[in-house]
């Protein structure tokens, strides 16, 4: 798999031209929900183009804060109306969005729990109400999730029993803890948590689905190499290793 990939790698940036003759620091701030993915593509650009690559990590809330306070990467992943936001705002280059995978909601409960049935919304509801305790992030799956509690008319009901930890949060690793019996956040973040059973993803009458896209920043100190490394990402070939990551290419 891995010679497989690093053959990828390599055809991916004979297609957009990457050469090694100005390598660059670049800087990034993305999301958690795409670093899995992120982080085997990233990898190979590196080889390939000889520029390095700096990662912040974090919550979609954390980080449209730090940009629009001010702080200056070269690009930013986040979910795509956060970019949206930036850009309007001047902190991001106006047409530079990007839109790198799209990312569904995910269930989980802590290893050796029950299972239970979430085929249904009357199953995810029900599953919900029983278990002790739910957590859910403070990102673009957590809000979704607020509000579908409310449309089911239960989250009045279980509003004592569920967590929100702050952003950035990783809800697998919570639940591993014991601190939540069951969890929601972007199936991404759930596939290679150790210590919980992921159940899978929302059923399709209650799904939603996330896009996260990348914009370049608009005091970007290495604008051309950070064009050129959101074109490797978003490159037909780096799908392979997208969807082996939960998410479908953007």
């Amino acid at each position: 798999m891995r010679v497989l990939l690093r053959a990828g790698f390599v055809v991916v940036a004979v297609v957009i031209g990457i050469g090694t003759a100005h390598a660059a620091e670049i800087k990034v701030m993305a999301v958690n929900a795409v670093k899995e993915a992120y982080v085997e593509l990233i990898s190979g650009f590196e080889k390939t183009s000889g520029h390095k690559v700096t990662t912040i990590w974090g919550g979609s809330e954390n980080i449209a804060k730090r940009v629009h306070d001010g702080e200056v990467v070269d690009i930013v992943f986040s979910t795509d109306s956060n970019i949206d936001k930036l850009i309007s705002a001047g902190r991001l280059v106006a047409g530079s969005r990007a839109d790198f995978a799209k990312s569904s909601v995910g269930v989980a409960v802590r290893s050796g729990l029950p299972k239970p049935d979430i085929s249904s919304g009357e199953a995810v509801k029900s599953a919900v109400l029983s278990a002790k305790s739910v957590a859910y992030s403070s990102g673009a799956s957590g809000f979704y999730l607020a509000e579908l509690f409310k449309k089911m008319g239960i989250a009045d009901q279980i509003k004592d029993k569920v967590k929100q930890p702050a952003s950035g949060a990783q809800i697998g690793e919570l639940v591993a803890r014991g601190e939540a019996d069951m969890g929601f956040q972007q199936v991404s973040e759930l596939l290679n948590v150790k210590g919980i059973d992921y159940l899978g993803p929302l059923p399709a009458g209650i799904q939603y689905i996330t896009v996260f896209s990348a914009g370049l920043h608009a005091a970007a100190p290495a604008p051309d190499a950070a064009k050129a490394l959101v074109k490797f990402l978003t490159a037909p070939e780096a799908g392979p290793m997208i969807r082996k990551m939960g998410m479908e290419p953007g």
